[in-house]
């Protein structure tokens, strides 16, 4: 974390300067160049229609190359989609030569409200006004790489506080993602993100929200509910341990308990999603009908029948694994993160055997915001088929975002959330990592 955030309480006309100069960067971009308004200033789409022309545009329902590929795009919406559409008089037309068209890229698991560090202590030495103002960065970091939806899977102890992110986004009020919030996730006394191996004696809170029966889950998901959340985040296991090859997970909640969950999710008009690394939590998290199962690094027959059979997707995060791996504070934890990995990578291997949908979703926040494209390249190198990783990620993100049917696909109606990349991604996904053109509801927040 860069030192100017830690000091973030005493430099207060600095960090304002540099939070208003950082918005003027960032400013949406015409066609011929940057807009030069100043901090009042509102994202909306243009009066006039745009018609962007590229080499290629990626049919992503189809899997196909249409060549060449223009969107029409009136408003926040898609008109039309095709190797030619309508160019109207008043339109404004750009030219985005060699690129593909494709969707914008969605995150189903990310962290605004973390950053690269010591993950617990951040939680504790950073305010919450701090870190919403640094997570208003994150956002814009994520949109800037071609990321127009993601899901926020907890903001780790800073509670509602992504409400206000989202809804300043809404209003245009800053560049980010659509976003579907969570707050803090739900779990268990004691269990993952308490405050475990601090001093007792200095009752250090914890990042999660408590709750411990099934009238405390019903009761937390009504208060947070009614802070703003979109979706319920839980904790379904705790430590987990891989030794002499042998993976365990720790349980938090019993079937019926998480069945609870989603049938007061369900209630309120909304999802589950669950932090799982293994069994026996990731069977009854399936039994109960949650949206995600997210990690997955360990699922047995009956609960990828389970998901087959349910729709439910696993959501491998390979980019966290992958980052810890190669930053482990000493030796020792470096071979068991990478025995951790390896095993993932295995398990991953029989999941796509077996036919289990997939979403994708990153965990970036411990890793640096706007690197998370990075989760895309590691699924096709772990042997999913570029165009399969490509599904995954605008597809059945969209549905896990709630958004099916109006992100994830180039279609007349659908929001105008379109980004370009050099070259084929169907050639070489690792493309993803250069989006060189990005719109979000008609707005051009990224230009060549």
């Amino acid at each position: 974390m860069n030192s100017h955030f830690r000091r973030l309480n005493l430099v207060p006309v600095f960090c304002l300067a540099a939070s208003l100069a950082t918005v003027a960067t960032f400013l949406p971009q015409t066609a011929s160049a940057q807009m030069q308004t100043g901090w009042e200033h509102t994202y909306a789409p243009p009066n006039h229609p745009i018609v962007l022309h590229a080499a290629r545009l990626l049919d992503i329902d189809s899997g196909k190359i249409i060549s060449p590929g223009e969107v029409l795009v009136r408003g926040d919406k898609i008109a039309e989609v095709g190797q030619s559409v309508t160019h109207p008089a008043d339109a404004q037309t750009i030219d985005l030569g060699d690129t593909t068209l494709m969707p914008g890229l969605i995150d189903a698991h990310v962290h605004l409200f973390l950053h690269p560090g010591n993950e617990g202590l951040q939680t504790v030495e950073e305010s919450v006004p701090q870190r919403t103002i640094q997570a208003t960065f994150a956002a814009r970091d994520d949109l800037m790489a071609g990321f127009t939806a993601e899901r926020d899977m907890g903001t780790e102890g800073a509670g509602s506080a992504d409400t206000a992110v989202r809804d300043a986004i809404n209003e245009g009020e800053i560049p980010g993602p659509r976003m579907r919030m969570s707050g803090n996730a739900i779990s268990i006394l004691g269990g993952h993100e308490d405050a475990i191996g601090f001093n007792p004696a200095q009752h250090v809170l914890g990042n999660a929200d408590y709750a411990n029966s099934i009238d405390q889950l019903i009761e937390t998901i009504r208060e947070q509910h009614k802070e703003g959340s979109d979706f319920v985040k839980i904790y379904e296991t705790g430590r987990d341990v891989f030794r002499d090859g042998k993976f365990t997970s720790q349980y938090q909640y019993t079937e019926p308990q998480l069945a609870a969950a989603v049938q007061e999710a369900a209630r309120l008009g909304t999802k589950v999603g669950v932090h799982c690394m293994g069994e026996p939590g990731a069977l009854w998290a399936a039994q109960a009908g949650v949206e995600s199962i997210d990690h997955a690094a360990q699922l047995s027959d009956e609960t990828m029948r389970i998901m087959r059979e349910k729709d439910i997707p696993a959501v491998p995060t390979f980019t966290i694994f992958d980052y810890f791996a190669d930053h482990a504070p000493n030796p020792a934890a470096a071979k068991a993160e990478h025995e951790s990995l390896d095993y993932h990578i295995q398990q991953f291997k029989k999941q796509m055997a077996a036919g289990i949908p997939f979403a994708v979703g990153s965990d970036v926040g411990p890793f640096p915001h706007g690197t998370q494209a990075r989760e895309l390249v590691l699924m096709a190198q772990h042997g999913m088929k570029p165009l399969a990783v490509l599904q995954a990620d605008m597809l059945e993100g969209a549905k896990v975002l709630m958004w099916q049917g109006q992100i994830g696909d180039l279609k007349p109606g659908y929001f105008a959330d379109v980004v370009a990349v050099p070259g084929n991604p169907l050639d070489d996904i690792s493309v993803v990592q250069h989006v060189s053109f990005v719109m979000k509801a008609g707005v051009i927040y990224k230009h060549p």
